[in-house]
């Protein structure tokens, strides 16, 4: 018995014959403006009281209560002195899936607002590294899980915007801080906003979909996750099933949008959209990674050349029937006619001559 999908294919096909024949390291305006013509000569790192470690970003698994004692470096490459004030803030992750954290002067709740600086202004001579010690002090309260954030160092300069109006650029380097607290980890990612556009095609069997979804991390430590996509039409046939390219991390209670399109889609009438999202672990993650989270929708993909060959077909159909009977609708009127005419007589016949 030939597979569903093979029958489906073939009716089509046969419709269409008949029709057819940081780690942080950025330059961070406060405003739209041109970047500052000077180049990023300093830099920021894990340290020690005698100098920078091999750690690529501060990494600490605290109890609630805890305090951590610890080092940030700064090295000024240029040959000026350089002035930069240092402040902690919480991460965030951007609508583009990268790594952020809060612009000066928005407050903190997080892992950002317990570290405190010993300084949070120091001028760095020139060819030269200062060791800054910060003390980061979890709270009584802390939830268990992950906490990100990140150590900056900023410099501003006057600069000028597209106007040409004079504003002031701020320009950071940091490092990231990963804090783990102590308690139950609960890896969970969430969908949602999951829609369906079809684009139509000559072709039945290559249209296109374009597929908007979102993937929230709704649990508490950070997640990556490997989205995949499969559409299936009438019968449960499989048209497409497409492998996405993975999310980068995703912070606890971070919610990621993305847009893609799936071409050689079979238009079967009405589509079925199954999104799944298989959690993966990233760097210093846990081992459990969670259940797969699925979302659904439909969406009408109506094949118009089959329709229209359709309706060229049945159209054609029912003109020859309608032919075929008014023919035979007039040949049984030509008989009845015929049938009821009289006789014609011999003028005279049977008569007497007067």
């Amino acid at each position: 018995m030939p597979h569903p999908r093979h029958r489906l294919h073939r009716v089509l096909a046969a419709l269409v014959a008949a029709g057819a024949c940081i780690v942080l390291s950025c330059a961070t305006p406060t405003v739209a403006a041109e970047p500052a013509p000077t180049p990023t000569t300093w830099s920021v790192q894990p340290s020690t009281e005698q100098g920078p470690d091999v750690r690529p970003f501060f990494r600490y698994a605290l109890a609630p209560g805890a305090r951590q004692i610890d080092y940030v470096a700064v090295t000024n490459a240029g040959d000026a002195p350089l002035t930069v004030d240092l402040y902690a803030q919480d991460a965030f992750t951007t609508a583009a899936g990268g790594f952020d954290l809060l612009a000066a002067g928005r407050p903190s709740a997080d892992v950002g607002a317990w570290i405190r600086l010993k300084q949070t202004r120091i001028t760095v001579p020139p060819r030269s590294r200062s060791d800054v010690p910060f003390e980061l002090s979890v709270p009584d309260n802390a939830s268990p899980g992950d906490h990100t954030g990140g150590v900056v160092a900023s410099v501003t300069t006057p600069g000028q915007d597209a106007a040409g109006s004079r504003v002031l650029v701020d320009r950071r380097v940091g490092t990231r801080v990963y804090l783990r607290v102590d308690g139950p980890l609960r890896p969970a990612l969430g969908t949602g906003g999951l829609s369906a556009r079809v684009h139509g095609s000559p072709d039945p069997f290559g249209g296109g979909l374009t597929v908007t979804y979102t993937v929230r991390n709704t649990g508490n430590v950070r997640l990556g996750a490997r989205p995949e996509l499969t559409v299936r039409g009438p019968w449960g046939v499989t048209t497409r099933h497409q492998r996405l390219d993975p999310l980068p991390e995703l912070l606890p209670g971070a919610t990621l949008t993305r847009t893609v399109r799936l071409d050689g889609v079979t238009q079967a009438f009405l589509l079925d959209v199954d999104l799944a999202v298989h959690p993966m672990p990233v760097p210093a993650g846990p081992a459990e990674t969670g259940p797969i989270a699925h979302a659904r929708t439909e969406v009408r993909a109506v094949p118009w050349v089959v329709v229209g060959a359709s309706a060229l077909l049945l159209a054609v159909l029912v003109s020859l029937v309608v032919r075929r009977r008014r023919r035979r609708r007039r040949g049984g009127e030509e008989t009845t006619s015929h049938a009821r005419e009289p006789i014609p007589q011999p003028i005279g016949a049977g008569s007497n001559g007067s």
